[in-house]
C-alpha cells in the first residue's frame, strides 16, 4: 500500500513537472532563435554551472580554472550571482585582484571563498552577469571572466561551457523539479564545450552518468573526469594548519551547509575520523549565536574530541567561535583524473589579444 501511494505521489509530482520543464524549453528556444537577446562581453567568458539543484563541486572547480588560467598570464575575474548574500548593492566588488573587500554575508560564501583562495582574481557579485561584467571592465584591467554557476545564464554569450555533473548523483538527474532535481531536461547537456564528472575516485569512475547523458544526447565527447580531494585541516578563524592524518581515531562532529553534506560526511570518514553526529543545514545556511549553540551542546552529549566543518562554512562560522574554541575546516583541491590535455585546450586564449582591447 505504501509503495502503491508513493508511486502515486510520484506520478502526480511528474505532472506538475511537465511546466517547469516545458517553461525551461521554451526559455532556451527564445533565446537560441534570436526571440530574446543574447548579449556578449568583450572578453572571453567560461561558464561553469550544473542542471540540478545542489552541489556538484563548482567553487573547486572554479578556483582551479583560476590557477590554470592565471598561470597563462590571464587576468581572470569571477562573476557570481552571490547567492543568500545580504547585501542589496546590484554590484559588489569582492575582491581587486589584490585584497578582499567585503566580508561572506555581503558577498556570499562561495563568492568570499573564491576571493580568499584565489587572492590574484577579481571577485565581483551581482544577478545581471552581463552588467556585472561591464561594471568590472570600467574598473580594472581583466584579460577573461569565469561565470560561476552560469549554465542557465543564456542571456550571455560563453566562449566555453563547462557542465558539471555529480558521479554519486545518478538518481539526481532521473527527472526535472519537483521529482528530481533537474533544474532543465537532461538533454540540454548537449550544450555544454566539455561535461565534467565530478567527485570520482578513479579514471573510469561515473560510468552510469556518463550513459545517462549519452541517452538523453546522443553522441558526447569523452567526459573530463574530476575529483576533490583533502588537502590539510585548517583550524577555523587562524591560519593553523595541520596533517590529514593527524585526528585519525578521533572522534568529530560534523556541520556544514552545502548543497551536497553527504559527500562531505563520506570523505571526513574516509580520514579516519569516528563521525559521531552529523549536522546537515540548508545549503548557504547563516549562521547564528543559536545554531553554533546547538552545535555545541551536540559535541558536547557526544562526548566528541573534534567540531570539524567545510571550508565554506568556515568563514561564516568564524565569529562565532569563543576565543578559546577549536574548529577544524577540511580543505580540499581539485584533482584531474582524465581529460586534462582537452579541458586545458580549450582554456587555451591569447591574453595579449584581450588586453588589445582596452577597457569597456
Amino acid at each position: 500500500m505504501a509503495a502503491s501511494m508513493s508511486n502515486g505521489l510520484r506520478s502526480w509530482l511528474r505532472w506538475l513537472g511537465y511546466p517547469y520543464e516545458c517553461a525551461a524549453r521554451v526559455r532556451l528556444w527564445c533565446y537560441t532563435h534570436g526571440w530574446f537577446r543574447t548579449r556578449r562581453l568583450p572578453r572571453p567568458v567560461i561558464s561553469v554551472g550544473n542542471l540540478t539543484v545542489g552541489g556538484t563541486g563548482k567553487t573547486p572547480v572554479v578556483m582551479y580554472l583560476v590557477e590554470l588560467l592565471t598561470a597563462q598570464g590571464m587576468r581572470v575575474a569571477i562573476l557570481s550571482r552571490g547567492y543568500r548574500r545580504r547585501s542589496t548593492a546590484p554590484q559588489v566588488l569582492v575582491s581587486d585582484g589584490q585584497r578582499v573587500l567585503v566580508g561572506p554575508d555581503e558577498a556570499g560564501d562561495e563568492p568570499y571563498l573564491i576571493a580568499r583562495r584565489c587572492p590574484q582574481a577579481v571577485v565581483a557579485v551581482g544577478a545581471d552577469r552581463y552588467a556585472l561584467g561591464q561594471w568590472v571592465l570600467s574598473r580594472l584591467p581583466v584579460d577573461c571572466f569565469v561565470l560561476d554557476d552560469g549554465y542557465q545564464h543564456v542571456q550571455l554569450h560563453r566562449d566555453v561551457n563547462l557542465l558539471l555533473v555529480d558521479a554519486t548523483d545518478a538518481a539526481g538527474i532521473q527527472a526535472v523539479l519537483p521529482v528530481g532535481r533537474l533544474r532543465e531536461p537532461l538533454s540540454a547537456a548537449a550544450r555544454a564545450s566539455a561535461i565534467l564528472i565530478t567527485r570520482v575516485d578513479q579514471e573510469h569512475d561515473g560510468e552510469s552518468v556518463r550513459r545517462r547523458l549519452v541517452e538523453a544526447c546522443g553522441s558526447l565527447p569523452s567526459p573530463v573526469r574530476v575529483g576533490f580531494r583533502a588537502e590539510e585541516f585548517r583550524r577555523v578563524g587562524t591560519d593553523e594548519r595541520r596533517p590529514l592524518d593527524v585526528f585519525r581515531g578521533r572522534s568529530a562532529v560534523l556541520f556544514s551547509g552545502i548543497g551536497n553534506a553527504e559527500s562531505f560526511r563520506a570523505l571526513v570518514a574516509g580520514l579516519g575520523l569516528t563521525v559521531v553526529e552529523w549536522l546537515a543545514f540548508p545549503d548557504h545556511v547563516h549562521y547564528t549565536r543559536g545554531v553554533m549553540e546547538t552545535i555545541r551542546t551536540k559535541a558536547k552529549s557526544c562526548g566528541a574530541d573534534l567540531l570539524v566543518t567545510t571550508e565554506k562554512d568556515a568563514d561564516k562560522v568564524a565569529p562565532l567561535l569563543a576565543a578559546d574554541e577549536v574548529c577544524w575546516a577540511v580543505r580540499l583541491r581539485t584533482e584531474i583524473l582524465s581529460g586534462q590535455e582537452d579541458l586545458e585546450r580549450l582554456l587555451r586564449f591569447d591574453s595579449t589579444a584581450s588586453r588589445a582591447g582596452g577597457h569597456a
